[in-house]
């Protein structure tokens, strides 16, 4: 777990971000990047567009995505695509949520991801949820597919990777800010699963934060 004043999270988090790329991108053709939305990554994101890689070699796939339209402003990728997207030649891969049958738009993006992803962004809810795995949802129970759509939450349905498609990924990086996340932070390092962000493996996992936690919670392989 890396613990930074919060002024320091963009810069250290974007190059963790840009060594990891740098490392996959020297062992294997394409790479696989999954960025989740949330507020904390876009600072991040601008300094990762300024890094000089091979992006027209890096494929990069959503962690989740509202049900709204196409441009709509509580869409991710409205805001990846003008703040990330459009500065970097990376392949960009769009959740369908405005599919009419989303359910089979969900098969659909499981059937276009890779085996498995190389690199996952992940935020942390104040309530528990990362990606769009939320307390109490039936799509935490799902383990036959990569993706699936969310009941409402917070006024919108979600489509979003399922805990077994983030359990494959080769490294997870979480990026969590502010002071409503500490106890969930705390559960999360100690693989609490009474929250959905404790269903995923630690030991994938670099922790990136401006929140300290006491040592007993420091166990689990969170890096």
């Amino acid at each position: 777990m890396r613990v930074l004043d919060t002024n320091a999270l963009p810069l250290v988090a974007s190059s963790l971000f840009e060594g990891l790329l740098v490392d996959a991108l020297s062992k294997q053709k394409r790479v696989s990047f999954a960025l989740s939305g949330g507020s904390t990554p876009w600072p991040v994101l601008d300094r990762l567009a300024r890094a000089d890689l091979d992006w027209e070699r890096v494929d990069i796939y959503q962690v989740d995505e509202r049900v709204v339209p196409l441009g709509h402003a509580d869409r991710n990728f409205t805001q990846l695509a003008q703040a990330f997207l459009s500065r970097v030649p990376a392949v960009a891969h769009a959740m369908p949520v405005d599919d009419t049958d989303v359910e089979c738009a969900a098969r659909r993006y499981a059937d276009r991801l890779p085996s498995h992803l190389d690199l996952i962004h992940l935020g942390l809810g104040s309530d528990g949820h990362t990606a769009s795995l939320v307390p109490g949802d039936a799509v935490l129970d799902v383990t036959d597919s990569d993706v699936a759509m969310t009941g409402e939450y917070s006024g919108h349905r979600r489509m979003t990777l399922t805990r077994r498609a983030i359990n494959k990924a080769t490294t997870i990086v979480w990026l969590v800010s502010g002071e409503s996340k500490r106890e969930v932070l705390a559960q999360l390092l100690d693989g609490d699963s009474d929250i959905p962000a404790g269903m995923i493996s630690t030991s994938k996992s670099i922790v990136v934060t401006d929140l300290r936690c006491e040592p007993d919670h420091l166990r689990g392989g969170v890096q």
